[in-house]
């Protein structure tokens, strides 16, 4: 189906700051909307059920996958995340633009369901910044850190099937890249079709 919103996927290994810049990203432009994604994980730090995630329990997330509730959902770092289809359709079926953040597995996945997707990847400038930025967050054992460094390289090797990559190296210049990538995408020609159709009709392009 052909929707007029448009919807943005962001993934990157963790630590590459890839939350920080879609949350800059939705405080400078207000035409994107947060996809909200369901998840078994406890809740960290100051997050709030519905704001960062809906924290769901593991019988209430099976229910969910049992019901075809999600356009995708995967184990990471040992927990279950998943993505309502419903709620996105809607969303962008409204016209608004939606962003995700989410793995690499879900990344593929949502563009099987939503074609017109477009598919970010969040690159950090080093392996030695990425390990210090996790343990700047004070968040994780170092053996989860050593996981999550463990994960990031078979993570990174999939920023090839990607449609855009933006190197976090200078955070202010990363989310320069992250705006002008939204931003290109809404002066596509399929982008304004889909947005401005009354306009296209008007002057007869098809």
């Amino acid at each position: 189906m052909d929707y007029p919103g448009n919807l943005f996927v962001v993934a990157a290994p963790s630590g590459a700051g890839k939350s920080s810049l879609v949350k800059a990203l939705l405080e400078l432009d207000s035409r994107v909307q947060p996809s909200v994604s369901h998840t078994t994980r406890p809740p960290r730090g100051q997050e709030k059920h519905g704001r960062e995630y809906f924290f769901a329990s593991a019988q209430e997330f099976d229910a969910m996958v049992a019901g075809d509730a999600f356009v995708e959902w995967a184990h990471v770092h040992n927990h279950r995340y998943g993505t309502s289809k419903k709620a996105i359709a809607d969303r962008i079926a409204q016209g608004a633009d939606v962003i995700l953040e989410i793995d690499w597995q879900g990344a593929l996945s949502i563009r099987r369901t939503f074609a017109n997707a477009v598919l970010i990847f969040i690159l950090p400038p080093s392996w030695e910044e990425l390990r210090s930025r996790l343990q700047r967050r004070g968040e994780d054992s170092d053996e989860v850190i050593e996981l999550r460094l463990e994960n990031a390289r078979t993570e990174l090797a999939q920023a090839k099937e990607f449609d855009f990559v933006i190197i976090n190296e200078l955070f202010e210049r990363a989310l320069f890249d992250l705006k002008a990538v939204v931003h290109a995408q809404r002066l596509k020609f399929s982008s304004q079709r889909r947005a401005r159709a009354e306009t296209f009709r008007g002057l007869g392009i098809l």
